[in-house]
């Protein structure tokens, strides 16, 4: 049975004690890395910063580590090793995708793109569009500032091939409904490819039961080091054409990894492994036999916590007459995750950080990479003339504390 509450002590202590001189509000553009993915990092490249594969021990070793990363990263999202590629990053592996895809497509095929997403599940497949392909956007409500899944009825037809959108807006924090909405597409007969960066350092992930195709991940913003993961179904992988070496197309995943992935941070994925490990034998009095089922039982305790947190600031938030929340007007879990993303009036934007920052406070501000969104909810700034927002993001490290600092900080400030 797991313990009713993070032990934030304990969970802290697992990180470089330097990340707790500041309230650090900006874990949607990277969250903080426990000291065991630190120390997979340097154990590898003090001890195995060689080429893998070879039969001295050394670079045995280092095979071994890679492959070991390789697979618990699989495993904590429910998928076979040989399905999950590491690359440099998720717009690069969405880019790669594309490429690969759009040989398979025909002249007048049909991929269906959001205007919510984040520029990588966007750009990409809107280039397609230089090969015949035709574009159609599934545009965001700017009303209810949601994804319509009944709205996709208007754009399915005989000739979609693929729907990408996302599993939680980066900058609004609303869940979408993958499980229906993947459903609709696959009784369409297209394939869905799903982003799920800004949802994955929050929940549980199990692609098998999301019935994805192709589901993507920033791994730096899930506690680990800068590369992406792109998981796709195997018989996607083995149809769709090599983009590495020619002799390498027999080679699966590599076969759709230009180059192969960054030896020294992929074995560094254990880390992350370790992390939830550790999370789980302090946390839970019967841990359960796997590592997938511990991982998830750690998650459902992160998202009670981060429930609490953002229960908390959605409330302040929504006080405010002159504060603009963008997405669901509430802190519960089932409906978003703990980024919020807001507008002051009466204040200029680009002066709320600075100021924050100077009480020791972190958050971010832009358009995250999501231009398209801002503008169909129509957020323009008069200090700089173009779209951006203020953006608040917690994990489960952070703590209530940090929380009223930063409604009092902000409080001050507007």
């Amino acid at each position: 049975m797991a313990s009713p509450l993070l032990d934030l002590d304990f969970v802290r202590g697992l990180y470089p004690a330097t990340c707790w001189e500041q309230a650090f509000f900006e874990n949607a553009g990277g969250s903080y890395v426990p000291q065991s993915v630190i120390d997979r990092v340097t154990t590898y490249m003090h001890e195995t910063q060689v080429q893998p594969g070879a039969d001295y021990p050394a670079s045995a070793t280092a095979a071994e580590r890679i492959a070991n990363g390789h697979r618990l990263i699989a495993e904590m999202i429910g998928a076979e090793t040989d399905e999950v590629i590491i690359g440099p990053s998720t717009s690069m592996n969405v880019y790669v995708l594309a490429q690969a895809l759009g040989a398979l497509f025909e002249p007048g095929d049909e991929i269906i793109v959001t205007n919510l997403d984040h520029e990588a599940n966007i750009g990409a497949w809107r280039r397609l569009a230089e090969r015949g392909l035709v574009l159609r956007e599934w545009a965001v409500n700017p009303d209810s500032e949601r994804l319509q899944p009944e709205a996709l009825d208007d754009l399915l037809n005989d000739k979609t091939r693929l729907v990408c959108f996302s599993h939680c807006s980066n900058i609004l924090g609303g869940e979408n409904d993958v499980t229906a909405i993947t459903r609709k597409v696959h009784d369409a007969g297209a394939m869905v490819c799903i982003d799920g960066v800004a949802h994955a350092p929050h929940r549980a992930i199990d692609v098998k039961a999301l019935d994805a195709d192709f589901y993507l991940l920033s791994l730096y913003k899930l506690y680990g080091p800068h590369v992406g993961l792109l998981y796709a179904k195997r018989r996607h992988i083995e149809r769709a054409p090599g983009q590495n070496h020619y002799f390498l197309d027999a080679r699966i995943p590599l076969k759709l990894n230009p180059g192969g992935p960054s030896h020294e941070f992929t074995a560094a994925l254990a880390g992350i492994a370790d992390y939830f490990e550790a999370l789980a034998a302090h946390h839970l009095e019967q841990p359960p036999n796997t590592f997938k089922a511990r991982v998830d039982a750690m998650f459902a305790m992160m998202t009670a916590h981060e429930e609490t947190l953002a229960t908390r600031f959605a409330d302040f938030l929504l006080s405010k007459p002159n504060i603009r929340l963008l997405g669901p007007k509430t802190g519960a879990a089932e409906a978003r995750t703990p980024t919020f993303s807001f507008n002051v009036q009466g204040t200029p934007q680009a002066e709320i950080p600075k100021r924050l920052a100077e009480s020791g406070i972190a958050i971010g501000r832009g358009n995250f990479y999501a231009p398209r969104l801002l503008q169909a909810l129509g957020i323009t700034n008069e200090d700089d003339g173009e779209g951006s927002v203020l953006r608040a993001s917690m994990v489960h490290y952070n703590t209530l504390d940090e929380v009223e600092r930063l409604m009092k900080a902000l409080d001050a400030v507007i």
